[in-house]
């Protein structure tokens, strides 16, 4: 059972009435947050799911810092509501410090003493009492058995958010939150670190909220994305629905490579100078704008083909073409590298009959 936090006016805390505490980890409700005239945070509302991992994903500038920021108790908000594992920790009348939120952070630069060892660093803000133990457990757990002597200097950059990582771990806390801790790393061992850090953290079961801007890292880390655009969060959704289902054209072409094109609903389906395409869920306007990704586009080499290779950028894996139209219209085709087309190639555009999203 968690024990009633005390707010600001010395009253035991009450829990956020619509936030059930056996399941959620993180709930943020209407919060805002201004720094001068900078509106950072606007009316924000998230829930995370007790274990789950939430990636908080959006362009620089958008409020994903200051709102992981307010999560944590660094910023007070200046309206609206948070509530850790169920306990209100932020509100109009409630502010509970960050030491007693049961929150662990992995900054962006680790923020390690210089000075201390691997093992001092592990502990701080642990009780004395409570080094001896903890500390070479938190250690084994991330990988850094026999290093506890060493200085954050003679570490990789791997080691060093290993060791911010045992930090944030070792008081045992409910919820870690992660700020861009990857964007230090060597791009080579990128992958394979933040691999193993999101192994750890699910081996923990802690809830994690994590801060990017980067798509492949949420898509391939998170169970769920929150997308932020000027201080909001506009859909937080399964990496799959935020990719083909985006609620906004913006969202569409800020997640991925996007072929908006006009339409017109017919059917059950929307025509475009691509092809016809089924449409989901659609009960608006006939005219409309239709998102259709780049790999739904195949390109078959054709001599009295209507459309032509105009550019190709081969990436491994798959080829990454833009296609000028009969029309005049330029798109985008992305296909495996083993279905190759020359540049200047004329060819038939034909689409892959996959359901998609449509926008007025």
């Amino acid at each position: 059972m968690v024990p009633p936090v005390t707010t600001m006016l010395g009253q035991p805390n009450v829990r956020l009435n619509d936030t059930p505490a056996p399941e959620t980890g993180i709930r943020v409700r209407g919060v805002s947050k201004r720094f001068g005239d900078t509106v950072a945070v606007a009316d924000a509302t998230l829930s995370v799911e007790r274990g789950e991992v939430v990636a908080l994903l959006g362009p620089s500038g958008c409020g994903k810092t200051t709102l992981l920021r307010l999560v944590a108790g660094f910023e007070r908000p200046d309206g609206g509501a948070v509530a850790v594992e169920g306990v209100g920790v932020a509100g109009p009348r409630t502010f509970v410090p960050p030491e007693r939120r049961r929150v662990g952070m992995v900054f962006q630069d680790y923020a390690l003493f210089p000075h201390l060892t691997v093992a001092a660093n592990a502990g701080f803000g642990l009780p004395r009492s409570a080094r001896a133990a903890r500390v070479p457990e938190v250690l084994g757990l991330v990988g850094l058995d026999g290093l506890g002597h060493r200085h954050p200097h003679e570490l990789s950059g791997g080691q060093q958010q290993r060791v911010a990582l045992a930090r944030a771990l070792a008081p045992r806390p409910a919820v870690v939150l992660l700020d861009e801790p990857w964007s230090s790393i060597d791009p080579v061992l990128r992958g394979t670190v933040r691999e193993e850090v999101m192994a750890i953290l699910r081996d923990t079961g802690v809830t994690a909220l994590l801060v990017t801007h980067d798509r492949e890292e949420a898509f391939s880390l998170a169970d769920r994305v929150a997308l932020m655009f000027d201080g909001r969060i506009v859909q937080c959704d399964l990496p799959e629905t935020l990719y083909f289902s985006p609620v906004s054209p913006r969202a569409a072409e800020f997640v991925g490579a996007a072929n908006l094109v006009p339409g017109e609903i017919a059917g059950g389906r929307v025509g475009t100078a691509i092809g016809a395409f089924p449409v989901v869920d659609h009960g608006g306007p006939r005219c409309v704008q239709a998102l259709i990704r780049p790999e739904l586009v195949e390109l078959h080499p054709d001599p009295e083909g209507p459309a032509v290779v105009l550019a190709r950028e081969f990436r491994g894996h798959d080829v990454f073409y833009r296609v000028r139209l009969a029309d005049g219209s330029v798109i985008c085709s992305q296909r495996p590298s083993t279905e190759t087309v020359q540049l200047g190639a004329r060819v038939v555009v034909r689409p892959h009959a996959r359901a998609v999203t449509v926008f007025p």
